[in-house]
């Protein structure tokens, strides 16, 4: 039996993220929390994230050893690692939103706000497909051109193109899954889109 758990940090939407995994998960161990020996003890960490940059690394910051925790977890063991929308921007080295903030620096990019073109409203909200760009475990069984629920109005622009898995026309290109190593990020909200977003979160524990 594995253990899953959901990071909680007061930023993120943990509880539809937990009914997500909860309704398909029926072997393992799944629970939110932000105590270090539970992130210790883990086999798979999901990241959720909404509302700012700033807000969210300022929330796992307050959370003593928390930050340090998921490094050693991720980057040194090497678990599996899901961010999810701001959890996936928070990857990054930086993020410029409402000012210039450090990010966690597991794939070196910024974010940045999208740019209004063409007339399309930002935020970048609602159904959106995704073209495939590189093949990982996260995409299996995901047909191209599937649609995926985006709500964001930033986005994460890698500093390596390899890093990028999967992308989102909105005026720009906007990176819809990100993946280097053992560490995966998603743009869109996997657990508001429907059973193809499922199938993403059960890809994910098929590491």
């Amino acid at each position: 039996m594995s253990k899953i758990c959901i990071i909680d940090y007061e930023s993120g939407n943990v509880a539809s993220v937990f009914n997500a995994f909860q309704s398909f998960n029926q072997d393992n161990q799944l629970i939110i929390s932000n105590d270090l020996k539970d992130i210790k003890n883990s086999d798979f960490l999901i990241l959720p994230g909404v509302g700012a940059f700033a807000d969210c690394m300022e929330g796992l910051k307050k959370i003593d050893g928390l930050i340090n925790e998921i490094k050693q977890q991720v980057l040194i063991n090497k678990k599996p690692f899901l961010g999810i929308c701001v959890g996936m921007q928070v990857l990054a080295k930086t993020g410029f939103e409402n000012g210039e903030h450090k990010g966690l620096d597991f794939i070196n990019g910024d974010v940045k706000p999208i740019p209004q073109l063409n007339n399309l409203k930002v935020p970048h909200m609602g159904w959106n497909n995704i073209v495939v760009s590189n093949q990982n475990s996260l995409l299996k069984n995901i047909s191209e051109n599937e649609h995926f629920y985006f709500a964001n109005s930033y986005y994460f622009i890698a500093k390596n193109t390899q890093n990028i898995s999967a992308k989102v026309k909105h005026g720009v290109e906007i990176p819809a899954i990100i993946n280097r190593n053992n560490i995966f990020g998603v743009q869109f909200h996997p657990e508001k889109s429907g059973e193809v977003g499922l199938k993403i979160l059960q890809n994910f524990l098929n590491q």
